[in-house]
């Protein structure tokens, strides 16, 4: 039976979390749609998600189900003490959602919303000024947490083309970058582009 990752995707949570062992949502998704791994990764979806992807996939969650349930961990959102924040800007490199909002050497702080509680922004702390508080209530958005995660992806391939754009590969491709860029900006002043 062929069912397609995005179906397959559709099911999972949206935390990005990567304690499946992939990257995010999708492409452990990918790989049980190709058969390389079974349906019972996903920590934060727990049996629910267990069950659903059992059924979407024919396959019998019954053996995976006391694994699944020893991993599981109630729905939670990260809390930056402000006290301890340094604005180093690791816990937003790490936040696969955009979840965290700050400016370098100014106090962070968590959209709950948007937040997945992935843990993944706890590690690269280095004051640990960031805990997770269980929200036993807390529903995510699927859609809206795909989104988040998508625009960043996206967001960072954009910065990435661009620094492999700007980056010429000799000493005399660099210097013509540079007096190009400076001809363009006298242009845009208006200024005569006199060479020295």
């Amino acid at each position: 039976m062929t069912v397609d990752a995005k179906d397959i995707d559709a099911l999972l949570p949206q935390t990005q979390c990567q304690e499946c062992g992939y990257a995010a949502c999708l492409p452990y998704a990918e790989a049980i749609a190709h058969g390389e791994v079974d349906i019972a990764r996903c920590a934060p979806g727990g049996i629910p998600t267990l069950d659903a992807l059992g059924q979407l996939m024919g396959v019998d969650p019954e053996p995976y189900r006391n694994e699944v349930a020893l991993r599981y961990r109630a729905p939670s959102v990260a809390f930056v003490d402000e006290a301890y924040c340094i604005g180093c800007l690791k816990c937003i490199a790490a936040c696969p959602v955009e979840a965290i909002v700050g400016s370098a050497k100014m106090m962070h702080t968590v959209l709950p919303d948007v937040c997945t509680g992935c843990e993944l922004c706890l590690l690269p702390c280095p004051t640990d000024c960031i805990s997770m508080v269980v929200a036993p209530d807390k529903k995510i958005d699927v859609d809206d947490a795909r989104h988040h995660y998508g625009s960043k992806n996206k967001r960072l391939q954009k910065i990435d083309d661009a620094k492999k754009i700007a980056v010429p590969d000799s000493i005399d491709a660099q210097q013509a970058y540079i007096e190009s860029a400076r001809l363009r900006v006298l242009v845009k002043k208006g200024k005569p582009h006199v060479s020295e």
